[in-house]
């Protein structure tokens, strides 16, 4: 049999993640954001569940080609724009928007020839310094988009750096409505915490929002808010089983450097998952776990393909965990285990970092599986 490690996608959870987006951004259009391969989920997999979506927004043509493979004939937008000249003509045959971000994109359209006149996405740098034109030269940049022949219609965009911090976006909302006043275009610069936090304000919804991570099941503010305060559910689960059992008595070690010590006797359970899955190996002892949907932790260093947990707290819940229980790493427990949930969230602030970095560091290694 394979080895005992699965991911599994939640198309419920996608669909009600997308309403309630919709529910804090009045009559925004949504785009879905499914760059990196719909943030490690598989574009295939999510397509479905998130075809109710106004757009689609992501970085590569490859990603574009496959959306309109599986029959979306709805805009597509490209984040990032183009790179090169004959971006440009994929653009045309894909019938794809695009970001335009800098002069040297600018040129590209001067030179592209075409016979159906792009949709732009004119982005403004409003204080992250990553992308986009400088307020000073924001309306210099839309005059000479205005005036190509290759150019339709002009929107305008701008990416937030703060909206899930306590800076929030008042700052740099009263930059972009400076540097677009008077203009001409739809407007969208919300990503998901200015979507969820707020999304109320018309202002800040404005015509289009890009909704990424919150569509994913993980909160884009957290530890401030978790998923429970947005009413999102995950929508992916990293299951696999106790491959081995270990009884311990005190002074005994686990793992490599011996991190671990027992002070007591206890059983430990070797898992079928590590680093080389995407668990992450930072995640030292203490990180949340599931065992037959009872909360344990994990307990010394995360090997390549094993990592240990305790079996302390299912056991005295009354559950005869041991060899070939499930696993929770993260997201919902099996319907045989009650459905608990491990949000994402608690197990990237284990590994110091973010639930994105997880959902999009599952290793191929791992299979996937859907669950409705």
């Amino acid at each position: 049999m394979p080895r005992p490690i699965q991911a599994f996608i939640h198309s419920n959870a996608l669909r009600h993640n997308l309403q309630q987006v919709r529910h804090h951004v009045g009559d925004a259009k949504v785009w879905a954001v499914v760059k990196a391969n719909a943030y490690g989920h598989g574009i295939e997999r999510v397509y479905d569940a998130l075809r109710a979506a106004d757009g689609f927004a992501l970085l590569d043509l490859d990603e574009a080609e496959r959306l309109r493979a599986l029959g979306w004939r709805g805009p597509i937008l490209l984040l990032e724009g183009v790179f090169e000249p004959r971006d440009l003509e994929v653009c045309s045959r894909l019938g794809l928007w695009h970001a335009v971000h800098c002069e040297q994109q600018i040129d590209m359209l001067a030179a592209h020839k075409t016979h159906a006149p792009h949709r732009v996405f004119l982005k403004l740098n409003g204080g992250m310094n990553r992308l986009g034109f400088k307020p000073q030269s924001y309306r210099a940049a839309w005059a000479r988009l205005n005036a190509l022949p290759q150019v339709d219609e002009i929107s305008l965009m701008m990416h937030f750096s703060d909206a899930d911090g306590p800076a929030g976006v008042a700052a740099q909302l009263a930059t972009f409505e400076q540097a677009t006043q008077g203009l001409p275009g739809e407007r969208c610069i919300s990503n998901s915490a200015a979507s969820l936090r707020f999304g109320a304000d018309a202002r800040v919804h404005q015509d289009w929002v890009r909704a990424g991570i919150a569509l994913y099941g993980s909160s884009p503010n957290y530890p401030d808010a978790d998923i429970g305060t947005w009413n999102l559910r995950p929508t992916m689960s990293l299951r696999s089983r106790i491959i081995g059992v270990q009884a311990l008595q005190p002074g005994d070690a686990v793992g490599y450097g011996s991190r671990f010590v027992a002070d007591a006797p206890m059983h430990i359970g070797v898992v079928a998952c590590g680093y080389a899955d995407g668990y992450p190996r930072i995640c030292d002892t203490g990180t949340p776990v599931l065992i037959d949907g009872v909360r344990s932790r994990t307990v010394g260093r995360i090997s390549m393909d094993m990592l240990a947990v305790d079996l302390t707290a299912p056991r005295a819940a009354g559950k005869a965990s041991g060899f070939g229980s499930e696993v929770v790493l993260w997201g919902l427990a099996s319907a045989a285990h009650g459905a608990a949930a491990l949000p994402i969230d608690e197990v990237a602030a284990h590994g110091q970092t973010v639930g994105y970095e997880l959902m999009c560091a599952v290793a191929a290694r791992v299979p996937f599986g859907q669950e409705c």
